[in-house]
């Protein structure tokens, strides 16, 4: 039987999201992981983009240092309406407050990647939008209670039950969405010799 090729060096995804570790899974690499202990403070006057791109920087970077030799991912996603951040509700009531001003509206979601060896580091930035249908407060509560997306910038979990709440979704990578875009990082996994296709086996599959 077929076994999964050691990689070469150590992959660690320096994020303690279940959905990002979930993504991460599917591309079949041995991984561990690490929290990246990052202030996500904003800079004054620092742009959505911006602030998804060093955030992500900041927390691979803060795992390379502490575990040399090892390729590291960070990812940070920054959600806005008219360009002004939006961020996880944490509750019930905030939770229906944010939908509510969603509706009918654009939202877009920045999601930010770095992979970093302690040496190189390389980035991507993938927008998704989305447009939320016009929905009765009945049925954005019914969803509310159903899911609990409280931990999640926007209220909706577009993988699971929140894609009911959607119109319309444009993006280049399906994945960003959930938080990290999975076409992205294995374009940069592949420079650092960690190609997902390269390192599924070792020998020939009985």
């Amino acid at each position: 039987m077929a076994t999964p090729t050691p990689l070469p060096r150590p992959l660690i995804l320096a994020s303690t999201s279940i959905y990002r570790r979930e993504l991460l899974e599917r591309l079949r690499l041995p991984f561990s992981v690490v929290s990246p202990g990052v202030d996500e403070t904003p800079h004054p006057g620092e742009s959505p983009v911006d602030l998804s791109l060093r955030l992500a920087c900041a927390k691979a970077r803060a795992v390379a240092t502490l575990h040399p030799g090892s390729v590291v991912i960070g990812s940070d996603q920054v959600a806005t309406i008219d360009g002004d951040p939006i961020g996880k509700p944490g509750s019930f009531d905030a939770a229906l407050a944010q939908l509510q001003s969603m509706q009918g509206k654009n939202v877009s979601f920045h999601t930010a990647l770095a992979v970093d060896d302690g040496v190189t580091v390389r980035t991507a930035v993938v927008d998704t939008r989305c447009r939320l249908r016009s929905l009765s407060d009945r049925a954005l509560t019914a969803y509310l209670l159903a899911e609990t997306p409280y931990d999640t910038a926007g209220s909706a979990k577009a993988e699971a039950l929140g894609i009911a709440l959607m119109e319309r979704i444009d993006s280049d990578d399906p994945t960003a969405l959930i938080g990290l875009p999975l076409i992205a990082t294995t374009r940069l996994l592949a420079q650092f010799g960690l190609d997902p296709l390269d390192h599924l086996f070792s020998g020939d599959a009985a």
